[in-house]
């Protein structure tokens, strides 16, 4: 019977460790033309958080930029094909969601998903010139300041270093990894 017990206990320790949140995707067309949207994301995020003036003035780009950082901190810690990124890059990118989640006023409870979903609605209602769609598409339960409020704050985002060195971090393992590691072209 001990010789059970510590059998399972031993199963136990080789389960795969919990996610850090709920699985996310982005949409189609968050891709930029690279044709695989992760690798896209990681390379716009790092360029995007490495100095808030990229941003300043462009609630669109901000909007996308936070909910591609958004995806990334549930897809790098997990994702069968970031296995070599370091577990400090990605927790530096859930810090980022953090910040970012703290500078918009958006819940720490709230999900990825729903956080993608509407700034990406939000970047198309503004690149459509559009306004007031882009301040519906941005709900209340996500965005409790309102939409108006928020694309105002995604205008001056301030500096968001954990994403930042996060992303950046990502985007130099890909690239050092990138040509010799068949797993990131899956």
């Amino acid at each position: 019977m001990r010789h059970a017990a510590l059998l399972l206990l031993f199963l136990a320790g080789c389960t795969a460790p919990p996610r850090p949140g709920p699985a996310a995707s982005l949409p189609e067309a968050s891709s930029l033309g690279m044709g695989d949207p992760t690798r896209a994301a990681i390379v716009s995020s790092a360029w995007a958080f490495a100095d808030p003036a990229n941003l300043a003035g462009q609630p669109a780009e901000a909007a996308a930029a936070v909910a591609r950082l958004e995806y990334l901190a549930t897809e790098i810690p997990v994702g069968p094909r970031w296995v070599e990124i370091s577990p400090l890059a990605a927790m530096d990118l859930q810090r980022g969601v953090g910040q970012a989640r703290t500078a918009l006023g958006i819940p720490a409870d709230a999900p990825p998903q729903a956080v993608i979903d509407a700034l990406f609605a939000a970047r198309a209602a503004l690149l459509a010139g559009q306004a007031t769609a882009a301040e519906a598409a941005l709900p209340a339960a996500t965005f409790p300041a309102g939409g108006r409020v928020t694309l105002v704050r995604l205008g001056n985002l301030p500096a968001l270093p954990a994403a930042a060195a996060g992303a950046q971090a990502v985007q130099h393992q890909m690239d050092r990894n990138g040509g010799d590691n068949d797993n990131w072209d899956d």
